[in-house]
This record gives C-alpha cells, sequence and structure tokens, in this order.
C-alpha cells in the first residue's frame, strides 16, 4: 500500500481516505503512511498531519519505543514542529534514532524540552551530547547547572547572582538615576519551596538563584512591551476632542438676540482624564525605568496592575517572573491565557504549573488563544467540554487544525454521551 501510495496510484478517493487514517492497516503501517504523505504529498498533506498530531497517545508510544519503526516516521516525531512530550522521552532512547540526531536536538530545542534530554540514560552516557547541550542559550541556570555535572562527574554550584533589590520598588524621581539606589543587605540562604510559595521575598531570591544565566544573558535589556507601549489602554481623548470642538461650534454660531453686544465667550470644557489610565500611564513610567532584576523585582512582588503590564514585557525571563509570583491570582492567569500580546513561551510556561492547569477556565482560554502554540493547544483540546469543542471548531481566529480536531472530538463525545 505505501508503494501506491508514493507512486500516486490510488484514487482521490482511496488518497482522502488514507490521509484521514481511515485505512484498515496495523497502526504501524497507518502511521508509516500518514507521514509519507504529510511529508510529500502537497494535495493530502495537511489532511496527514492534522491526524497525525491526533494519534491516539498509546498506540503512537509503542511505536515509538520499537527499535524497528522506519528512520522517517521516528524522525518525523523528533521535528521539533511535531513534538509530543509523552514520545520524546521513548525516541530518546529508541537505538534506531543516530546520536548525531539528538546531538543536534541538543543544540536547538527550547527549556521545556532540554529536562527529558538531562534524564535520558543515552544522554547521560554521551559526552558530545553533553557537550552540545551545554552550549544551549535556553538551558536555564538550574539546567546548566546540572549538565556540568553530568559532563565533570562532579556536583555543580548554581552561581548566585548579585543580591537583589528586595525592598519595595523605588520610584525614580526625574532628577536621579536608578544607580542612585542604596543596595540592601544580603540575605539569607533561600528558603524551602514550601516557604517561598507564601513569601515574596523568599520566592524572588530563589528566582534569582535558579534563572541567574539567563538574567546575565539578557544584560540590562529595555523594558518592550510586546504590542507596543499603549496597547490595552481605554483612550478617550478623540470622544473628548469632538466634546470641545462641538462646545467650540457651538459657541461661534450667531446670537439670536436683538442685543448688538457681543455674547461673552464660554469657556470649553476641561478634558476628562481617565483616573485608571492616569494610574496606569504613572506605573509605565516606573516601569520603563527599571532594568531587568527590578523589572523581575515589581513581577514577584508588585501589585496586579503591574503584573499586567510585566507579563507583556519582551524580556522572557522577566514575563514568567509575573507567574512565579505568591501573589498572583488565578482571574490574572484566566486573563493571560487569553492575551494574544504576551510572548508565545509564556503561554508554554502556565500549563507547566499544576495550579494553573487545574483551572478549567485557564485551559480553555489556552486553547481559544490563536497565539498559543500549536502542540500545546492540541495538548490541552482534550480536556474541554462538549459545548466549547463546539464552539472552537467554528472559531475562524485559530487554525485550521484545531478546528478540525475540535470537530472531531466533539463528534465523538456527543456520540459517547448519546449511548449513555
Amino acid at each position: 500500500m505505501l508503494d501506491l501510495i508514493r507512486a500516486n496510484a490510488l484514487s482521490s478517493h482511496q488518497m482522502m481516505s488514507a490521509s484521514k487514517g481511515a485505512l484498515r492497516l496495523p497502526a504501524a503501517e497507518m502511521v508509516e503512511i500518514l507521514v509519507c504523505m504529510a511529508e510529500h504529498n502537497k494535495i493530502f498533506g495537511a489532511n496527514a498531519r492534522f491526524t497525525l498530531a491526533a494519534w491516539d497517545e498509546a498506540s503512537a508510544r509503542a511505536i515509538v519505543a520499537d527499535s524497528s519503526t522506519p528512520r522517517e516516521v521516528l524522525d518525523y516525531w523528533l521535528d521539533p514542529r511535531n513534538l509530543r512530550s509523552a514520545l520524546f522521552p521513548l525516541l530518546l532512547e529508541n537505538e534506531s534514532v543516530p546520536l548525531t540526531k539528538i546531538a543536534e536536538l541538543a543544540t536547538t530545542l527550547k527549556s521545556e524540552w532540554i529536562e527529558a534530554m538531562i534524564v535520558s540514560p543515552r544522554v547521560r552516557k554521551s559526552r558530545q551530547i553533553q557537550n552540545d547541550l551545554s552550549s544551549n542559550k535556553d538551558l536555564s541556570g538550574v539546567q546548566a547547572a546540572r549538565v556540568r555535572e553530568l559532563i565533570t562527574g562532579k556536583p555543580a554550584e548554581i552561581p548566585a547572582p548579585a543580591p537583589p533589590v528586595v525592598e519595595e520598588p523605588v520610584v525614580v524621581s526625574e532628577t536621579h538615576s536608578p544607580e542612585s539606589t542604596v543596595p540592601p543587605e544580603p540575605h539569607a540562604p533561600v528558603a524551602p519551596v514550601s516557604a517561598c510559595a507564601s513569601d515574596p521575598d523568599a520566592a524572588l531570591v530563589a528566582f534569582y538563584v535558579e534563572h541567574a544565566a539567563e538574567i546575565a544573558a539578557e544584560g540590562e535589556k529595555p523594558f518592550q512591551p510586546i504590542g507596543g507601549i499603549h496597547d490595552g489602554f481605554h483612550d478617550k481623548a478623540d470622544v473628548q476632542t469632538k466634546v470641545a470642538a462641538a462646545a467650540a461650534s457651538a459657541s461661534q454660531a450667531p446670537a439670536l438676540t436683538p442685543s448688538a453686544a457681543p455674547a461673552p465667550k464660554p469657556a470649553l470644557p476641561k478634558r476628562l482624564v481617565n483616573p485608571e489610565d492616569e494610574k496606569r500611564g504613572s506605573v509605565l513610567q516606573k516601569i520603563s525605568k527599571l532594568d531587568i532584576k527590578g523589572r523581575i523585582h515589581l513581577a514577584m512582588k508588585g501589585t496586579k496592575e503591574e503584573r499586567a503590564i510585566l507579563v507583556r514585557d519582551g524580556t522572557k525571563i522577566v514575563a514568567l517572573a509575573v507567574l512565579d509570583s505568591p501573589k498572583i491570582s488565578d482571574g490574572e492567569v484566566e486573563k493571560f491565557a487569553s492575551q494574544r500580546n504576551v510572548l508565545e513561551a509564556l503561554l508554554r510556561a502556565i500549563p507547566l504549573k499544576r495550579r494553573f492547569i487545574k483551572n478549567y477556565a485557564v485551559v480553555r482560554n489556552l486553547v481559544f488563544n490563536p497565539r498559543t502554540p500549536l502542540d500545546i493547544g492540541l495538548g490541552l483540546m482534550k480536556n474541554l467540554l462538549i459545548q466549547d469543542l463546539r464552539n472552537l471548531s467554528g472559531n475562524k481566529e485559530v487554525s485550521e487544525t484545531v478546528r478540525k480536531l475540535a470537530l472531531r472530538m466533539f463528534k465523538q463525545k456527543s456520540e459517547a454521551a448519546t449511548k449513555k
């Protein structure tokens, strides 16, 4: 059958059935056909990729763990565009995957996949892969230390950053520079995780230590919010201008009274100022004067208003610090999960925290957000209720792959509910 697919010797109806995984073939053979179509067929390739993205996890795990699985299938699921968290550890241990391929991934993959590589027995046996992994720019401070420990065989100490500023943020006046701030006394050792969960100071110090390498790599990167500095403002300036113009026109109309004396010119109404916009503007001014450490400090210990601005910071480590704040509420995370003016790294980080992923509204907002990475959205869809799946299948803002899978899941769950 695979030879017929490669030669395009089947009818369009049969090719469509094959791209949907509807042929009566063993799972491994069907997956091989789908990979071939996804990689080489311009007409039915999109359908094949969609079918593979929704392929049963248990079946996929058995296929990628089998050393007799064709190389093309293994390479497909090792492609960063098609990685699945449940399959990646099995792929690393499959002897049919060459070490050169793993070494290539070690230098390019993002930090959420690096953890699986660090604990992989094959990676732990290969000094070359460990060296390649150590050159990955996306390693966190803890991950970099663990890789060094693998290479040297000795426990590695995590480099501690300079003592962070943990007092309440100081609003710098126009005549003083941030460098004039007197540094605080050094802090005590990092508190246990349980204490960090409720103690902002301990959480802040723990965050600095864990992400020391990333903070140092960012240097003195200024605050550059995703979507622009004024995005999210409720500006009423246009309306106020029109009101003032209308009042001015009325004052210039000819008087209807017989008096020759000119009527006194009425005073124009004062321009209204939205207190929320004024407050937000002052917060933006304060944030724009802070360096990366100052913004991380504010993200961990600041107000809800400050977190709402810093979550849009173009510097990834600052945006992620917002999620680690002990003061953040579930309602804030629900809003962040639906925002499009945030980094993809933030949307990837939200479902990695158990507290947030237990919140159904967070899961739903992530799936409905067009900016959520495809692999994250597809992985979370199985948790949606029937009505949300129905709404998602008709949502033109998300990708076609998401809509099609939502429709399929909606039909499956509807049929299951009917049978009950």
